[in-house]
């Protein structure tokens, strides 16, 4: 199966070329870091590092470069999708560990978890502990499966899921961060077979700011796809 790695990225400065450094050679036939306008020539440094870089002429937001990437590798025939931060939150060296099951054959979208036996985190506010806790307790109990994090970006999935007439991420709706939660909750509800696996989340330095998230309107529209789509508002 082709894979590819999609990281969305808008001034990053060094960190980008620094975690595109960090793939297990082989661990995927292409990484894509999708340029969301960046003004300080981060997609220069990332092309350099070894990355294909899909330059956006304008932002778009974290979803809206995901989208874009996704479109990418869609239109290039690949097979297996993996989503990551190019600020250097997610540990590269673990994407094998995220397509294991999905290449197996055991899984359709495989979601890391910090909070998975074997999964770490390092320099979370304590707010963002609580916070995402409760985010995964909703998930859950909206979408009737026990997830352990439903926030982790950090996730793999098969095409299989794209192509399903069902599954429609170009709505106008989904903007800002709701597309990713968006295949997150499709892939539970339409019953493709969902895995979580351990994985390391690493904040910065809180002097670096550890989120471009805004509070409050941020958080809802990363959540908002949970409870449109179980109560069928959405589809």
């Amino acid at each position: 199966m082709k894979t590819i790695a999609i990281g969305p990225m808008y001034n990053e400065g060094h960190r980008a070329a620094e975690v595109v450094g960090k793939f297990p050679a082989g661990a995927v036939d292409e990484i894509l870091i999708v340029d969301d306008a960046s003004t300080d020539g981060t997609g220069e440094k990332a092309a350099r590092a070894g990355a294909t870089v899909l330059r956006l002429d304008k932002r778009a937001g974290c979803g809206g470069a995901i989208r874009a990437g996704i479109d990418y590798g869609f239109k290039k025939g690949c097979d297996v999708f993996v989503i990551f931060a190019v600020n250097g939150k997610d540990n590269p060296g673990e994407v094998p560990r995220l397509l294991r099951p999905i290449l197996e054959g055991g899984a359709d979208f495989v979601q890391g978890s910090r909070y998975l036996p074997g999964g770490r985190w390092q320099n979370m506010p304590a707010h963002r502990i609580w916070g995402t806790r409760a985010y995964s307790l909703l998930f859950s109990i909206f979408l009737m499966k026990n997830i352990s994090d439903g926030t982790n970006g950090f996730r793999a999935f098969h095409r299989r899921l794209l192509e399903d007439s069902r599954v429609d991420i170009h709505q106008d709706w989904l903007d800002g961060y709701s597309v990713e939660t968006y295949l997150f909750a499709q892939a539970i509800r339409f019953g493709y077979r969902v895995a979580e696996v351990p994985v390391t989340k690493i904040y910065p330095p809180s002097k670096n700011g550890y989120t471009k998230m805004k509070p409050w309107s941020g958080w809802w529209n990363h959540f908002k796809p949970v409870p449109l789509l179980a109560l069928g508002l959405r589809k």
